[in-house]
């Protein structure tokens, strides 16, 4: 087995996108962790608004991958997304008889990045699944990306 480069990771940042950080998270623990064109599918489908901010960020990471790296769409696979708090703008609304109500517009980061999973080759074929055991001991197949360290041949 010949490494034919390592690990090549691309991604794409949104920042101060005007909805909450935990709105967000609830759509990217859906797609982490699953392949480029599951994620798009999974994205037009669901109903939360927060869908097209993030099916825009990963598609901005697909085409950097393609354009800027020379890489096949069909072989990443989103390695990590994450959410995290952006700033807030506060505001006071006005209320009955002359109070004040505070406004917080939440805004987050939203980070994608792509990995491509065709890294190895052995003799023209690559591998991007390792046969394992689990605590059922019956045959599972987890991702090359999951597992950490180099693909065993058995």
């Amino acid at each position: 087995m010949r490494k034919l480069q390592p690990y090549i990771e691309v991604y794409a940042l949104g920042q101060q996108i005007s909805m909450s950080a935990d709105k967000a998270r609830r759509v990217i623990d859906q797609i982490r962790g699953r392949s480029y064109e599951e994620t798009l599918m999974i994205l037009e489908l669901m109903p939360y608004r927060a869908c097209y901010p993030i099916f825009k960020l990963v598609y901005s990471a697909a085409a950097n991958a393609s354009h800027n790296m020379g890489l096949n769409q069909a072989n990443l696979v989103i390695s990590k997304a994450e959410v995290n708090e952006g700033t807030t703008l506060k505001k006071l609304k006005p209320r009955a008889r002359g109070r004040s109500y505070p406004i917080r517009r939440r805004t987050c980061h939203i980070t994608i990045v792509l990995q491509d999973t065709s890294v190895y080759e052995y003799e023209g074929k690559f591998f991007g699944l390792k046969k394992c055991k689990n605590k059922y001991k019956d045959m599972t197949y987890h991702h090359m990306y999951n597992s950490g360290g180099l693909w065993d041949k058995k």
